[in-house]
């Protein structure tokens, strides 16, 4: 996508505040784990933070977090989520942390709305030497055989070029990180993908990739067809049609080490 539709993309997510807070997955322990290693009290920034699913993580991990928004309503459904957590409002672009302050900074399904050639330098003024730039997201497992449905019946607007795995390493691997010809404080990525996975109904399903970028935008007439055809997929299936199933995922890891 260009910049402007990036843009309009990224700052969709404030008017869905409430229900990106109640319906977005948490992520993989063993993913934050193996993104950080993490020591007791490591310094964590959780960067784009949104609603506060890393950042929760993080916490629950045994992490010193702090989380920087640049929404305030997605701040503020973090603040109330997660009191105790220092939250501040600042962007990848513009951090608003000391030089060398943090161990690890961290980014939940975000860092690809990051502009790179601004926020790689900033990224590297407030991590400490050695200290490790991770994205994470989580993607929809299409290796199950409804799930592949699902992908196909929502479409290229609910469902992104980063929401499944094979879509995700193909778009990872050369992107989403500061490039080396801008900043080349940063090492060699590793890539990482570990089982997750979200209880959900066929309602709630449909209300959490409701919050997507894609859908957020789509004008109202497109949003309720594409929402119809997805409820009618997952009442076609004997595997969602009816009560609680769990949403097959994983949280893949992008992860590079400051120099």
């Amino acid at each position: 996508m260009d910049q402007d539709e990036r843009l309009v993309r990224a700052s969709s997510f404030g008017a869905a505040a409430s229900a990106y807070a109640e319906h977005r997955p948490d992520y993989s322990q063993a993913a934050v784990r193996w993104a950080l290693k993490p020591a007791p009290g490591m310094r964590v920034l959780d960067l784009g933070a949104g609603t506060g699913k890393l950042t929760a993580t993080l916490s629950a991990v045994g992490a010193d977090v702090i989380a920087v928004e640049p929404d305030p309503a997605m701040l503020t459904e973090l603040r109330r989520a997660l009191p105790d957590v220092r939250a501040v409002l600042g962007s990848a672009e513009v951090i608003p942390l000391p030089d060398a302050s943090v161990d690890a900074v961290l980014a939940g399904n975000a860092m690809h709305w990051f502009d790179m050639a601004v926020a790689g330098p900033e990224i590297a003024r407030v991590l400490a030497p050695g200290g490790i730039l991770g994205g994470l997201w989580n993607v929809m497992d299409d290796s199950v055989d409804w799930v592949a449905g699902l992908v196909w019946a929502s479409g290229s607007a609910a469902i992104g070029p980063r929401d499944t795995p094979s879509s995700w390493r193909a778009e990872t691997a050369g992107a989403h990180l500061p490039p080396a010809g801008v900043d080349a404080r940063f090492g060699s990525p590793q890539q990482a993908q570990f089982p997750h996975g979200q209880r959900r109904t066929a309602d709630s399903l449909v209300a959490t990739l409701a919050t997507r970028a894609g859908m957020l935008v789509m004008p109202v007439e497109e949003q309720q067809a594409t929402l119809g055809r997805i409820r009618g997929f997952l009442a076609s299936r004997a595997e969602t049609a009816n009560g609680e199933f769990t949403l097959p995922m994983l949280t893949c890891v992008l992860r590079v080490r400051r120099l």
